[in-house]
């Protein structure tokens, strides 16, 4: 039984929170929010390209049915591979899981597209981020020099969505050449 998109996009936790997906509807919430998590990281451009890419998903976190953006997440798929390209939360907000359930249903998401790995980068002092996907089973896989605007480095992390058939879980394995897919343990679930 595959997950659905509304499975994965109406997910609320006792009421209080609730998942969706976001749409060029939501673009100045989005701004709103990058200012407020990130100082401004996208421009509007990037924010507009993000929520009309046709082979990606942003789901966002809102307070009810009806309350503000608190948080968000980025993510497409290249050929069968998710690649999280931002996830947010309001400062005030962090540490109370919102962005563990962002990162849970956009796995959900890519795992019924197909995915078999996800990758993403994080700066590597950004401990509360490396601690989720580290909860989330996501392990470092190199560095991206200049990565960010100050040109600090990024790390590069990976997780394996799927199991390789006969492998046992939690087997560890690099990439071959030039190829990013099947890698490392599977995101926990």
């Amino acid at each position: 039984m595959g997950v659905g998109l509304s499975d994965v996009c109406t997910f609320s936790n006792n009421g209080r929170w609730r998942i969706r997906p976001l749409s060029a509807a939501d673009h100045g919430a989005c701004l709103i929010l990058d200012r407020d998590c990130f100082g401004g990281l996208w421009t509007a451009k990037q924010w507009n390209g993000e929520l009309e890419r046709s082979s990606g998903l942003v789901l966002g976190c809102c307070s009810g049915d009806q309350g503000p953006l608190v948080g968000l997440i980025c993510g497409w798929v290249v050929v069968d591979e998710l690649h999280i390209t931002g996830l947010g939360v309001l400062p005030q907000l962090r540490r109370r899981g919102l962005g563990r359930l962002l990162l849970n249903r956009l796995l959900a998401w890519a795992r019924q597209q197909g995915c078999l790995g996800a990758t993403l980068e994080v700066a590597p002092g950004n401990n509360g981020a490396l601690l989720l996907y580290e909860a989330a089973g996501f392990v470092s896989a190199g560095r991206r020099k200049g990565y960010y605007r100050d040109g600090s480095d990024a790390l590069i992390q990976w997780c394996r969505l799927r199991p390789e058939p006969g492998a046992p879980l939690g087997r560890t394995r690099l990439p071959p050449q030039g190829r990013h897919t099947g890698l490392h343990q599977p995101c926990r679930q």
